[in-house]
């Protein structure tokens, strides 16, 4: 089949969840012999833009250098260059691109949106991007053929919400032992640290995390991975919350620094709530990494018993003093967090995908999608956090949830 994939900043995987989904899955369907196109966003200083990828095909357009118009633009590119060069399915990833899905709909051309997570709730959208994105929700729903959704909880939202069925596709979590050697250059020891990975963004509650951790009497220093592309007064913040026992490393984009990150750490500390299945937490569990995370519906989904929860900085303090008391727990919890790994399977995954894919070629969806109109309306509001929700991994979410071999609990 020839198969699309738009909407995201394209590959190599460089950025965040979008993008290593695409990689990975475009990578084994183009294995199989599918011919898989996949459209990536041009940067500033990009020195060379690869027509092939992992046996993909590549298109390089470029994007408005503005935060709220830079997803939509490339997007509205890459919808008019398949028009003119026709597929049999196409991905589009991020709901925020769906008020361009009547173009493809018009065209014939059968689509499935990747509607991501609950990308209203982001405290880093003020009220008139709250708006726009709840608006594409309804679009996404109300205009493509299909809906995917990476977690359980984005299912039931969608269900609750609009009454409309999502296939639920999961992420991959790689099962990886990859050594220690790179430490050394970072100044650290194999189980002598904590770990944060995430971009400072409110809803990551990395925030928290630091305050949370300065407030302890932990003697294992919290050792923190990443930044704000968009917000230096949050990153000041969260600054301003550490003493002297927090390092901030930054951005670390060698992959195998970073596996060793998650794969020595004596905790791995994980804020985000809003997002869905997170690829960072999916790394950590499969790097067999003790899991202490924000307590959300998401969370526990991936991490279940495995993990401990918080909801606020006395709850990391207390949690991060307890791990250190206990060594023996920890280990136990980084040995059940890597079996929990092997619930989400990238080849699984792919076959999820390629079932969609077949099936929208074959036209094999309901002609009559719901309406897009909410059945539980309410305004937009600031950040809120979905309700922990504790239950196990393997329970199913609903009758209205297609499950294609791809889609892991």
């Amino acid at each position: 089949m020839r198969i699309a994939m738009l909407g995201t900043r394209g590959v190599p995987a460089r950025y965040g969840g979008f993008e290593t989904a695409v990689e990975e899955v475009g990578r084994r369907l183009a294995d199989r012999g599918h011919r898989v196109v996949v459209y990536c966003r041009t940067e500033r200083g990009d020195a060379a833009r690869p027509g092939r990828h992992l046996g993909m095909e590549l298109v390089h357009l470029p994007a408005a250098r503005k935060r709220a118009l830079e997803t939509l633009s490339h997007s509205a590119l890459s919808v008019g260059h398949l028009l003119a060069h026709r597929t049999d399915a196409a991905f589009v990833f991020n709901a925020a691109n769906s008020p361009l899905l009547p173009m493809l709909r018009a065209a014939r051309i059968p689509v499935a949106t990747h509607v991501d997570g609950l990308e209203w709730k982001r405290a880093k959208w003020g009220p008139v991007g709250q708006r726009y994105y709840r608006g594409a929700e309804s679009l996404a729903v109300r205009w493509s053929d299909a809906l995917i959704a990476d977690a359980v909880g984005i299912a039931d939202y969608y269900r609750h919400e609009f009454g409309a069925p999502t296939t639920l596709l999961t992420y991959g979590a790689p099962l990886i032992e990859p050594g220690s050697d790179r430490l050394a250059e970072l100044g650290l020891e194999p189980g002598q640290y904590h770990l944060v990975v995430a971009r400072f963004e409110p809803e990551n509650h990395v925030e928290l995390i630091v305050d949370g951790y300065a407030r302890s009497s932990a003697t294992k220093p919290l050792v923190v991975v990443g930044s704000a592309p968009y917000s230096d007064e949050y990153t000041a913040r969260v600054h301003a919350a550490a003493d002297g026992r927090v390092r901030f490393l930054g951005g670390v984009w060698d992959q195998v620094q970073l596996d060793q990150l998650y794969a020595n750490s004596y905790t791995y500390l994980h804020g985000h709530s809003v997002g869905g299945t997170n690829p960072s937490l999916l790394r950590a569990i499969g790097a067999g990494a003790a899991v202490l995370a924000f307590d959300c519906d998401f969370n526990r989904e991936v991490v279940a018993e495995a993990g401990r929860y918080f909801g606020s900085p006395a709850d990391v303090a207390a949690l991060v003093e307890a791990a250190e008391a206990e060594p023996r727990r920890i280990r136990s919890a980084g040995r059940r967090a890597r079996e929990l790994a092997a619930n989400y399977d990238w080849d699984a995954v792919a076959t999820g995908y390629e079932k969609l894919a077949q099936a929208l070629a074959r036209r094999d969806f309901p002609t009559r999608r719901p309406s897009g109109r909410r059945m539980h309306p309410t305004a937009p509001a600031p950040l809120r956090i979905p309700e922990p929700r504790p239950r196990p991994v393997a329970e199913a979410a609903d009758a209205s949830v297609i499950r294609f071999p791809g889609a892991q609990q």
